[in-house]
Parts: C-alpha cells; structure tokens; sequence
C-alpha cells in the first residue's frame, strides 16, 4: 500500500428505519438478473457519472446494527494503510442516486477505497446494480422491532449483493443464523469470520468496557493483538472485531488496524470547534461597542 494517506468522508448519519426486504430470493450467480426500475436507473447513472467505480474498491457493510460505526472503522483502517478512502455511512436508506453521486466525488477527490453502508431495504432496491463488490461484510442479523424481516427474508435481501461475487466476505460467526449465511455468503479470493465463538478466524479471547472507551484481545491464525476504542458499549466489541476482520482480509497489517480503530472518535470535532464559533459573534460585539461611546462623546462634544 502506498505511503501517503488522505481521508475523504462524505458521511450521513442518520436514524435507523425498518427493514422490509422481499421473502423472493433473487436467482444466484445464473445469467443476467431482470432490469427493474432501478437496475435501469443505476445503469444511466453509472454511464453519465463515467463508470468512476472502476477505478475504485468498493466495500459493502450491511447488517441490522452497527453498520456505521463499522463502516467508520473501516475508514481510519484503511486510511492508515496509506490508501486514499471515501466512507458513505447511513443507518436507513441509501438511494441508488446518492450512491453514484458520492462515487463520482469520491473518484474526483482521488479516492481508490470506498466504503458504503447498506440495510436491506438498500439492497433490495438492487442500489448496488452495474457495480463491482471488492468486499461485503455482514456485522449481524437482531431483528429489534415488530415488523423487522425474518431471517428468511434478510438472507433474500442481502443474496442482491453478496450474490454479485465479492472477493472478500466478512460474516459474524456469533450469529445465531451464521450456519445458514454462511451457505450462500461466499467470497471469491476468502470469507473471514469473526466473534467469541473457538471456530472464528479473528477470535476474542477477552475485552474490557471503560468510562471513557472499551479494549478487545483478539487472536488470528495464532497471532494475538490488542485494539482500543472510545466507544465504550458492550456492542463496540463486536464492531471493533468486525472492522478487523476487514482488514485482515484485504491485506492490512496489524499496527494500521489497531491505530485505525484507535483513531476513530465520533465526538472528536465538537470540543474543537464549538468554542470556534462562540468566539466569533463574541468579538463583533466587543468591537462595536466602545465605537457606540466614541460617537455618543462626539455629538455631546458638537453640540457644547
């Protein structure tokens, strides 16, 4: 991987939404798929913006939690492995227009990395259509809602992509559906999972949560390492370990996966520049109002 490093983040951050995939699973790997609306659409978008994926890895995280905070992770891993990343990051629905918007800016700025989260309302939408999927990760299926799709009908949404021949495939060996995923979710070059369970790649062999962040000892292929977070929920552990895997599997070495997760830190900017910001209206005020007196003395000085 090349020395120079430059983040490149388009992020939308927004609430989680049902997910209502279709219980029809699309056909695998067997000729060409039915032009729907929106496969016609992501044709006509992917021609006008230039085809600007080409020249870029596109890698995939789906799931019914922790999508963005995976993807994020991500994003620093890569980032400090010296390659140039873009990050779209969305809990709810990422529309196909969007999508190829935020490739063209991300193939403008330079990027050859990009990582895009993806529910399976997404996926149903077929968003990813005309695209080719370096890698696709699937952080987990806990359905938390009434309404939210069953396993049956998760599995059918996320074939859309996962059946689109990724080379990497990253899945939860946790996971209580793990043994059906893991069927149909295949990558081409290597599938990595991950988790508490004595069969993962990359294993968790221990984890600590603090006030102020959390830390998990992981072990792949007998090689043990240690990565930190300021995120400090139980769940974090998971998302750390996923983020891992990733970058394990496309080549990164261990010191960019601990400094990428470690370097991620959602409140980060705030302390920073709010105070920025308070500072400026303050000093218009204080420069306005000695210039209030200075013409109040002048006219009484006139008017004498």
């Amino acid at each position: 991987m090349p020395e120079d490093k430059a983040d490149i983040a388009n992020i939308y951050d927004n609430q989680a939404i049902s997910e209502k995939p279709k219980k029809t699973k699309a056909p695998k790997k067997t000729g060409k798929k039915k032009l729907t609306k929106n496969r016609i659409k992501a044709k006509l978008l992917n021609t006008y913006y230039g085809h600007p994926a080409r020249d870029m890895k596109l890698i995939v995280v789906t799931g019914m939690t922790g999508k963005t905070t995976v993807a994020h992770f991500i994003h620093h891993i890569i980032g400090e492995a010296g390659e140039r990343v873009a990050v779209l990051a969305s809990e709810s629905e990422i529309k196909t227009g969007m999508l190829h918007k935020f490739l063209s800016d991300a193939w403008k700025a330079g990027a050859n990395y990009v990582v895009v989260t993806a529910p399976a309302e997404s996926l149903e939408d077929d968003i990813f259509a005309e695209l080719e999927i370096f890698a696709a990760v699937l952080t987990d299926y806990v359905p938390s809602r009434i309404g939210d799709a069953t396993a049956e009908e998760y599995e059918a949404a996320e074939d859309t992509v996962f059946d689109m021949n990724p080379s990497y495939v990253v899945l939860n060996r946790d996971d209580k559906n793990y043994e059906e995923f893991k069927k149909t979710f295949k990558g081409e070059k290597g599938t990595v999972t991950y988790g508490e369970n004595i069969s993962s790649d990359l294993r968790i062999e221990s984890s600590k949560l603090y006030k102020m962040g959390s830390e998990v000892n992981l072990s792949f292929i007998g090689k043990r390492f240690t990565v930190a977070s300021f995120l400090n929920k139980q769940t974090d552990i998971s998302y750390m370990t996923c983020a891992a895997a990733l970058g394990l599997a496309i080549g990164a070495d261990t010191e960019s996966i601990i400094n990428g997760i470690a370097s991620y830190d959602p409140q980060g900017i705030t302390p920073i520049d709010a105070p920025k910001e308070e500072e400026k209206k303050e000093e218009p005020e204080e420069k306005e109002a000695p210039a209030e007196e200075e013409k109040a003395e002048e006219k009484e000085e006139t008017a004498e």
